[in-house]
């Protein structure tokens, strides 16, 4: 696809619409840079917004490296209801009243949920096992047992509370459910929850405001393109290019 040309190498930002997959970006990507060696630091699910970390050339080698790093999201739960995917692209399996919480309610109940945890993996989601990612099992509608995986959350602030729907900032590990978070902090509040909005702001040092999105990007020559790629030494220290 790069016929001679050199093969460009770099971390792309990008900002990822509602909508589509992490997989479409890379397809839109490899076809923008001709090349078929891109892949991305972590996926977000297609309701999710924001950076998605797209590897190009040699960076890919440091994928592992950048999905280790934590990350900030910025998400919208709304109580009450309750769905099978525990976001709004899943199907309502539970309702209930949502009793009347003040925001310190609100705020004490995710203060209690800071720090290193265990988490169960949501079914609809794309971790394998026994080979079979669980969303494919989940469609089938089977659940199979998930063993729980360390993670910690950082930081879990609320920005505003207007019942029934909270606006919140989580900084954690890598392999966290944010989905999972709200799912659980509706438990606590008592009516259940789901995540009804979800934006990556930051992933280790790079940031959203750093991103283009696909469109800006689709308008640009490959000059520009080239200029956008971020060095893997900048966004990770000490990292062998390889």
């Amino acid at each position: 696809m790069n016929e001679g040309l050199p093969e460009p190498e770099g971390i792309l930002l990008v900002d990822k619409p509602q909508g589509i997959t992490s997989h479409d970006v890379v397809d839109k990507v490899r076809w923008l840079y001709q090349t078929r060696r891109v892949g991305h630091a972590g996926t977000l699910d297609p309701m999710a917004t924001g950076l998605l970390i797209i590897l190009v050339g040699k960076a890919t080698k440091a994928s592992d490296l950048l999905m280790a790093q934590e990350k900030e999201y910025l998400g919208e739960a709304t109580l009450g209801v309750v769905t099978d995917s525990q976001d709004a692209d899943g199907e309502t399996v539970e309702t209930n009243p949502v009793p009347a919480l003040a925001a310190e309610q609100v705020a004490a109940a995710m203060a209690t949920m800071l720090g290193d945890q265990q988490q169960v993996p949501p079914m609809h989601s794309a971790k394998k096992i026994g080979g079979k990612k669980l969303y494919e099992l989940a469609r089938k509608g089977v659940e199979v047992e998930r063993a729980p995986r360390a993670i910690r959350i950082e930081a879990f602030e609320l920005l505003s509370w207007d019942s029934p729907r909270l606006n919140f900032r989580v900084h954690c590990t890598k392999g966290t459910y944010v989905r999972t978070i709200a799912y659980d902090l509706g438990r606590k509040l008592g009516p259940g929850a789901h995540l009804t909005m979800l934006r990556r702001t930051q992933s280790g040092q790079l940031r959203v405001e750093r991103a283009k999105t696909l469109m800006e990007l689709g308008a640009m020559s490959r000059e520009q393109l080239v200029a956008c790629l971020v060095p893997v030494q900048e966004a990770v220290p000490g990292a062998d290019r390889g």
